[in-house]
């Protein structure tokens, strides 16, 4: 008795979660492919400086595979702002911990009319051991992986986006 009231609570949370309307972000039926067709249509101008550059080059790597662009219809503007911060002086005798701050505003342009904007931010820390190549080794890491996040969050922003349209 016990082993069929499972059951049936089983087959009922089944029919249940069948009948929302969930769907992947990125799935690959032909009624899904909108989102992934949407961003392979955003240009993205040349950026001006090194942090916009890897957010771009990451941002149209993951939008616009090689192959797979469509003819432009959206532009996304991008306005990057990077610091640096010292957050803990003396952690060893030569040693302090800094961080790379960087934020991105955002807009998504039809035409001359901005239809999705938003702004993200990121930081991401490094040891200076008062070693001229390992601290800019280190920085330029940071600032990597502080680009690569950005980014990800942008097209997953883009990405619900077109979903919810």
């Amino acid at each position: 008795m016990v082993r069929l009231n499972r059951l049936i609570c089983v087959a009922l949370c089944m029919f249940a979660v069948g009948g929302c309307s969930y769907r992947p972000l990125y799935g690959t039926a032909s009624e899904d492919r909108g989102v992934v067709e949407a961003l392979a249509t955003i240009a993205i101008p040349e950026a001006e400086t090194r942090l916009g550059q890897i957010i771009r080059n990451d941002l149209l790597s993951a939008m616009r595979p090689a192959g797979t662009a469509g003819e432009d219809r959206f532009q996304l503007r991008l306005t990057t702002v990077q610091g640096k911060d010292n957050i803990i002086k003396r952690l060893q005798p030569n040693e302090t911990r800094d961080a790379v701050k960087a934020s991105v505003s955002f807009e998504l342009l039809d035409g001359d009319k901005v239809v999705y904007s938003g702004k993200t931010f990121s930081q991401v820390t490094f040891d200076v051991v008062r070693q001229p190549f390992a601290d800019t080794q280190a920085e330029n890491n940071a600032t990597e992986r502080v680009a690569h996040e950005l980014s990800a969050d942008i097209r997953t922003r883009l990405a619900a986006y077109f979903a919810s349209r």
